[in-house]
């Protein structure tokens, strides 16, 4: 899995060296953000339902024609994969707030999401749609604190960047 800490270390040991002081600042800033990495993590997970409905709902509502027949989310079958896929994508989020990187995203949504949503001619706009949704929901200190806040929305917007 790619960490913060697995990244400078293969990046150093790919070059024939050993980590750099601004490789080992980069690991320290990030050992400084774990503990907002972790509150965004926990206050995600006691709400992952409800962010994932509200953010399904927030997509369906934005591109209504999804719900035609033939369309993306046309049965019920279509409407529980679309809500799957939202939450399999705030879990993953989830997973890099713990870890500090961005390697569950990269490997596990991102690059095979894509490749799926190509294959099956399915459009990617709704997902960006319902994470850009997610990323807009969040509010300090209802949810979360604003560091806490900061990492969340940056992996979200790293999300969104991917997809788009």
């Amino acid at each position: 899995m790619k960490s913060v800490v697995t990244t400078v270390i293969a990046a150093a040991d790919a070059a024939g060296r050993f980590p750099s002081t601004s490789d080992l600042e980069s690991v320290q800033g990030s050992i400084q953000r774990a503990a907002a990495r972790l509150e965004a993590a926990e206050k995600l997970a006691h709400n992952l339902d409800a962010v994932a409905q509200e953010a399904y709902d927030a997509c369906i509502k934005k591109y209504p024609y999804l719900n035609n027949a033939g369309e993306a989310n046309s049965t019920d079958t279509y409407k529980a994969k679309c809500a799957r896929d939202i939450k399999h994508y705030m879990r993953l989020i989830q997973y890099c707030l713990v870890v500090g990187g961005t390697g569950p995203l990269d490997e596990w949504g991102i690059a095979g999401g894509r490749e799926v949503y190509r294959a099956l001619g399915l459009p990617t706009a709704p997902y960006v749609a319902a994470l850009s949704f997610a990323r807009n929901r969040g509010c300090t200190p209802r949810d979360m604190s604003a560091q806490a806040l900061s990492e969340y929305n940056t992996l979200l917007d790293y999300a969104i960047n991917s997809l788009s």
